[in-house]
């Protein structure tokens, strides 16, 4: 194989399509890139640091996974810089840089979603790669790094999003789509129940997502709204949810069975088997720590256990949103989790006085009750 000028195997030749719209819009991947090359006139808004923006030249777009750095910071990416390192990979990929915008991520390619839906004649395909793990947080949270003088840091965990729309879409259509499609992505991630990693808050989106979306200039039909209300808009909010959805299946096996456990929905406020075991040691019965983590674990995937739980989580939420006095939320959280033992079918019966504490938060009074049932009473066998 060739070389090119930055003395990098030419990777262009490993590109397999494997999606071909209506349209004629072709869709290649290989390892690190997936890359979609446009058949004709074409219009883009996109967050791309190359050729970002509105844009009525481009040619191509690309989805790239680079390698690790050390520093996890853009200037550690061959060439110095995002911009620098976009242009290499685009001739890498035999693309022009000058008509080629390019997003990010430390995602796989292997496990992008695509979702195509259509109406009539209106046609709207979403590419994802999503992964949240690391870097999901929810709109608001603390800030974890601030660009000063040209200096931005590389994060990983990143949603992907391209969306292609066959029909022609105007400047202020394509900025519509942007925010249905954000709106669509959280709904995906709020559905899952995905949890921020800077706050006990519920994700919506990583600090980092990207998002290209395009339309065809050459295309006689025009579509000027993209709003909830459009069929433009349920179409995109649609395949955006089940990409997003896909791809972070695909991605870290986020998907409602891996959500279906006690400690996953307790993670968001640093609870863990760790801090169960903790609470567990200071209670009644005899101190087996092995028998008590197993148990602990057939209890935590407990159906009727995951949905006492996730009530009471929502009525800590609703209580942090102010739309719950505090004192009105903690009575009636106490009252849901007294009939915890019932509901597992305890062995023998809690002294509640001895471990709920109204003066504790409804979280602390959940972990003692809970961790009571796990040590002293719950059988394994139940629901």
């Amino acid at each position: 194989m060739e070389k090119n000028e930055n003395n990098s195997v030419d990777q262009c030749t490993t590109l397999q399509m494997i999606y071909k719209t209506s349209s004629g819009e072709e869709v290649f991947r290989n390892e690190n890139s997936i890359v979609v090359r446009f058949p004709g006139k074409r219009n883009a808004v996109t967050t791309s640091y190359v050729n970002g923006g509105y844009q009525e030249d481009l040619t191509s777009v690309f989805n790239h996974e680079p390698k690790p750095t050390k520093g996890h910071c853009s200037h550690d990416l061959e060439g110095g810089s995002v911009e620098a390192y976009i242009g290499i990979h685009s001739r890498r990929l035999g693309l022009d840089p000058d008509t080629t915008a390019a997003m990010m991520t430390a995602a796989k390619m292997k496990n992008a979603a695509i979702s195509t839906r259509s109406f009539r004649n209106l046609e709207v395909t979403s590419i994802v790669t999503a992964g949240i793990e690391v870097n999901g947080g929810r709109a608001g949270d603390p800030a974890s790094w601030h660009e000063e003088e040209g200096q931005t840091i590389y994060v990983g965990g990143t949603i992907n999003t391209i969306i292609l729309v066959n029909c022609c879409l105007p400047a202020h259509t394509l900025t519509r789509v942007i925010m249905t499609a954000t709106e669509a992505k959280t709904v995906a991630i709020q559905q899952l129940m995905a949890p921020s990693k800077y706050s006990t808050g519920i994700a919506t989106g990583s600090g980092t997502d990207q998002i290209c979306v395009i339309s065809n200039l050459e295309s006689p039909h025009v579509i000027t709204w993209a709003g909830k209300h459009s069929k433009l808009g349920e179409l995109v909010a649609r395949c955006v949810i089940d990409a997003t959805t896909e791809a972070l299946a695909k991605q870290t096996n986020l998907t409602p069975d891996s959500q279906r456990d006690m400690l996953v929905r307790l993670d968001r406020f640093g609870i863990d088997e760790k801090k169960y075991w903790e609470v567990a040691a200071s209670l009644e019965g005899e101190n087996k720590r092995d028998l008590f983590i197993r148990n602990l674990r057939n209890f935590s995937k407990t159906p009727t256990v995951v949905a006492m739980v996730s009530s009471l989580l929502h009525i800590v939420d609703e209580v942090s949103w102010g739309l719950i006095p505090e004192l009105a939320g903690k009575s009636a959280a106490i009252s849901v989790m007294k009939t915890l033992p019932d509901v597992v079918n305890t062995q023998k019966k809690p002294d509640f006085n001895a471990i709920i504490d109204e003066r504790n938060s409804i979280i602390e009074n959940w972990v003692r009750l809970s961790a009571w049932c796990v040590k002293c009473g719950f059988s394994g066998n139940n629901v």
